[in-house]
């Protein structure tokens, strides 16, 4: 009997193994301890505390201040917190969305749409960037709110969210950012950026799944869109999830420690195995060179597919090689990547592509791996 390989999950976009630090963190807080943190008594007051050191640390991870920090279940809730609760309580508010921004902004800017709000929706260039100047032509007297998120989450292309944001001050807009997959991989400061709202999800970063946050400028209004209870300043009903807040926390801090650094490793193995396997007749990049990028994202075409990427991605399976076809949140449908398709491309080149990510502690022998395993699998597809 054949042992199955060793298995290579180069789907880190999708979600990233539970650091174990961030583990040994959380560990008080599934038993005796875990205490609901609204509690008056001593347990309560004890998870209060745990809570809020952790609230300080992801703050501090974005140069924000603790209060600033609404935890949710994870982005997908803070991104349609952010549109619905600011944009959706301003009366005709217009807003500017990008067709290439995550499934759960789309969603949420149609619901905007449909309940009667305008919303200007834009392409994104061949590069899969958002052009500033494309945000700015957009821009009227009543935009209150645009979105630009800062990786994109299926081909790594990295938008100028800061001179979004100049354009979008200059007409009193709100900027929101995801910036899901650059926590970690960049020195993220929300000054810096620009951004009013800014979406974070821990398990993006070495954190547990089930909690993101939606970091709130003071000042920008925003409406609670779960009712129930007066948790996270009334800004976001339902009991704390303690021991996520504490592993949110821990991955925070972690992640603002040395971003450079670690974005720099992680590129070099991306760049190791996107090399190799380019040099196989007929893959092509799905970005054009020098498109700058996060350091994590290996987006490969093969024409050759004729809109087949889910037979590659099956045989890479096999193989031990876990990939994507594009968003994890896309995961089963029928459809090509809207991302791709607002980018121009054709439907059956956009299921032609396969979204390959890679994490910290991926190493060059392990892009060398991929790469053979990769040619294996494509030559299987190919017959």
């Amino acid at each position: 009997m054949v042992a199955a390989p060793r298995p290579l999950d180069l789907d880190r976009a999708a979600t990233t193994p539970l650091h174990p630090d961030v583990a040994a963190a959380m560990a008080p807080w599934w038993g005796a301890e875990g205490a609901n943190a609204a509690a008056v008594h001593g347990g309560g007051r004890a998870a209060r505390r745990a809570v809020e050191d952790a609230r300080e640390r992801v703050a501090d991870a974005v140069g924000a201040r603790h209060d600033e920090v609404v935890f949710t279940s994870g982005a997908t809730e803070a991104d349609q917190l952010a549109l619905l609760g600011v944009a959706g309580e301003r009366a005709g508010g217009h807003v500017v969305v990008a067709r290439s921004e995550h499934p759960a902004v789309v969603r949420a800017g149609e619901r905007l749409e449909a309940r009667g709000h305008p919303v200007t929706w834009l392409s994104p260039a061949a590069d899969g960037r958002i052009d500033p100047d494309a945000v700015a032509g957009a821009l009227r007297p009543d935009t209150v709110l645009v979105a630009a998120m800062r990786v994109n989450n299926e081909t790594g292309a990295l938008n100028d969210v800061a001179a979004i944001a100049e354009a979008a001050r200059e007409r009193g807009a709100w900027v929101l950012c995801d910036a899901v997959q650059a926590l970690g991989y960049e020195r993220l400061r929300r000054e810096d950026l620009g951004a009013d709202l800014l979406v974070l999800s821990a398990h993006k970063a070495g954190g547990p799944q089930g909690i993101g946050a939606l970091v709130v400028r003071t000042g920008v209004p925003l409406a609670s869109q779960a009712w129930g209870g007066s948790q996270e300043r009334g800004r976001r009903a339902g009991t704390t999830p303690v021991a996520l807040a504490v592993g949110f926390g821990a991955a925070a801090a972690r992640a603002a420690d040395g971003p450079e650094a670690r974005a720099q490793r992680v590129a070099a193995v991306r760049d190791r195995f996107e090399a190799a396997v380019l040099r196989i007749a007929g893959v092509a990049p799905s970005l054009p060179p020098g498109t700058p990028r996060g350091p994590k994202h290996a987006h490969v075409v093969v024409a050759a597919l004729g809109g087949d990427g889910e037979t590659l991605l099956m045989n890479l399976d096999a193989e031990g090689v876990w990939a994507s076809l594009g968003s994890a949140c896309a995961a089963g449908s029928l459809e090509p990547s809207p991302v791709l398709v607002a980018m121009g491309w054709t439907p059956a080149r956009a299921r032609s592509a396969v979204r390959f990510s890679f994490g910290e502690d991926h190493t060059l022998a392990d892009a060398d791996e991929a790469a053979q395993r990769f040619a294996r699998a494509l030559e299987r597809t190919l017959g």
